[in-house]
């Protein structure tokens, strides 16, 4: 196992982070490896850390503003090579349409329930640890 995943968390709402961070603590679930969190508070920092490379996860806001995580999702699924997965995180349970649209591989509602999104987060580092291996 890995020593550590990178998780990227972009919302522009700090609170939004800081609730992600703390549904998680150091790891979402025994077997996988603690996690280090990048956050990010727009587009631009989101395209130059996924640039630089080691995201294992994606952690998108579809609240965000001036861009919404959904459109993001859309655009890194088109634009990143081997784009990691994304978890995104919609305002109601019925847009959860609307992220299969944007190609999410996961989503949960706002505001974040600690133990379905660490479930929903340890399922995909699972996924892509396992690809990585």
């Amino acid at each position: 196992m890995q020593s550590s995943a990178t998780v990227l968390v972009y919302s522009d709402d700090a609170n939004t982070r800081a609730q992600v961070r703390l549904a998680v603590g150091r790891r979402p679930a025994s077997d996988v490896p603690p996690v280090e969190f990048l956050e990010c508070a727009t587009l631009p920092a989101v395209l130059k850390e996924l640039d630089r490379g080691g995201i294992d996860v994606c952690v998108l806001d579809g609240e965000a503003v001036p861009a919404g995580g959904m459109g993001v999702c859309r655009q890194l699924k088109d634009e990143v090579f081997q784009c990691p997965p994304v978890l995104l995180l919609i305002g109601r349970p019925q847009d959860a349409w609307l992220a299969t649209w944007s190609r999410a591989d996961a989503a949960v509602t706002l505001p974040v329930e600690p133990v379905e999104f660490a479930d929903a987060l340890a399922s995909l580092l699972r996924k892509r640890l396992a690809v990585g291996a």
